[in-house]
């Protein structure tokens, strides 16, 4: 069952990904292997199986990548986006025909593999993270054209997302700071701009810096490559506004970060950083296959 608090990835957006990637997987000519071997009425049941524990994010884009080419292909997801699953356990059934299951394996793999690898990446992120108060987010540093599917993943994981793109949210970094003239002459132009509606984070690297945002009324202050020593004066400084730490964060760091007192810690790592999940696709023949 699909957990109910993960966003639902639209399905024009899956299809289209799909579609692309099919596209660039069997060229011109098709799947010249399996038109070579198999019947076009041969039917086939295939397994998917984890070869390693983990967490699995992408079950409704692998679907759709052997839906797209037959649509009787009949795909049976064993567990859902989110849950954690251990090696050798099987997670999806695939019957179709057999010309449609090989030619969409690797295309369904792939993102499967790559999805399920950023969540498992960013649920070590997230126990590092247990009996703080803090939340691991993702940044705009993703995959490009694969943005929506991996923080997808993020979420899959446990983590959550910082802004999606640059339309929906202020960010204001330090070469804006230097652009304008300020932190407060930045954040007057950001409020006077936007409005109320729209979230306005300006970024700090200094506890003076810091000081000025709190005076100009800034409500979500992004403390910037500070170690763990500064972070924790920079908690005791606040006014309520809501901190975020970002720069040098890894596994080995972040649970420090945590344990500061800021709210939310953001890395690339979690997106950029993370393998894949080794997960294969095994055809199963005879008394296998009931």
């Amino acid at each position: 069952m699909r957990n109910p608090y993960l966003p639902v990835l639209p399905a024009p957006l899956i299809r289209n990904a799909v579609e692309a990637a099919l596209l660039e997987d069997l060229g011109q000519a098709g799947d010249v292997t399996s038109l070579a071997t198999i019947g076009p009425a041969v039917q086939a049941t295939a397994v998917m199986n984890v070869r390693q524990q983990g967490y699995i994010a992408g079950m409704d884009v692998a679907k759709a990548a052997f839906a797209a080419l037959d649509a009787d292909t009949v795909f049976e997801a064993l567990v859902s986006d989110g849950d954690a699953v251990q090696a050798g356990q099987d997670i999806a059934r695939i019957t179709g025909s057999g010309r449609s299951v090989m030619g969409a394996e690797r295309v369904a793999l792939n993102f499967l593999m790559h999805m399920s690898g950023i969540a498992t990446h960013t649920a070590r992120f997230v126990e590092q993270l247990q009996g703080t108060d803090a939340r691991i987010v993702c940044t705009r540093k993703t995959t490009p054209g694969l943005r929506a599917f991996e923080k997808y993943a993020v979420r899959c994981g446990g983590g959550t997302s910082h802004r999606y793109g640059l339309d929906d949210a202020v960010l204001i970094k330090d070469n804006h700071i230097a652009v304008c003239g300020g932190v407060q002459q930045a954040l007057d132009l950001a409020y006077s701009y936007v409005g109320h509606l729209m979230a306005v984070e300006i970024e700090v690297d200094t506890l003076e810096q810091f000081e000025l945002a709190l005076d100009a009324g800034g409500k979500v202050v992004l403390l910037d490559n500070m170690d763990p020593d500064t972070l924790r004066r920079a908690v005791a400084m606040n006014r309520g506004a809501a901190l975020e730490a970002s720069g040098n964060v890894d596994l080995d760091t972040v649970r420090a970060i945590g344990q500061t007192g800021v709210n939310f810690i953001s890395t690339s790592k979690i997106t950029m950083a993370a393998g894949t999940l080794d997960i294969g696709l095994d055809i199963k023949l005879g008394d296998e296959a009931k």
